[in-house]
């Protein structure tokens, strides 16, 4: 499947191969990143696992993967064992989680524009922040309807497990 270019620098590993910049950290959320690496990676391994084993596999730290976690648990998207034995797994089929499922539980409700916040620009600082907070909401509407054509499944199928080492599975 494809999910369409993404326009950003190609950089070259040691292998001379071509990797993209990780744009998804650029114009998304690191939360959204985290959240469907350890989703994918619940779903393709099929077991529980611990947040320690998780965040040294999708390469965060523990504490922000717990908040992540924490989110997607929230929203009834993983199951959490609690004890020595404890550990996370996935408790939707990844052929019915959507992106868009995912996003909206991990989503910070953190606004451009606060009214708490003493913004120096005065009443047409407040105007602009207002004006683009108005834009964003918009632009998320349609990031939301477009995630929502996409699952968990979907994701997987772009991935070549078989390039995994033992310590990666």
């Amino acid at each position: 499947m494809c999910f369409g270019k993404l326009q950003s620098e190609l950089l070259v590993d040691r292998e001379g191969e071509g990797l993209r910049k990780n744009r998804i950290d650029q114009i998304g959320l690191p939360r959204f990143r985290i959240a469907i690496h350890t989703l994918v990676w619940l779903a393709q391994s099929n077991c529980l696992r611990s947040s320690a084993v998780i965040a040294s596999r999708v390469q965060s730290h523990a504490t922000f993967l717990r908040r992540v976690l924490a989110d997607l648990y929230k929203a009834g998207i993983v199951e959490a064992k609690e004890g020595r034995d404890g550990g996370y797994f996935l408790k939707v089929a990844p052929e019915e989680l959507t992106l868009a499922e995912i996003y909206t539980a991990i989503k910070d409700e953190e606004k451009i524009c606060n009214p708490s916040e003493t913004i120096k620009c005065g009443d047409v600082g407040r105007q602009l922040d207002l004006a683009l907070e108005n834009i964003i909401d918009d632009a998320e509407v349609l990031l939301i309807e477009h995630l929502k054509k996409f699952t968990i499944l979907d994701v997987m199928e772009g991935i070549d497990f078989s390039k995994c080492n033992e310590k990666e599975k």
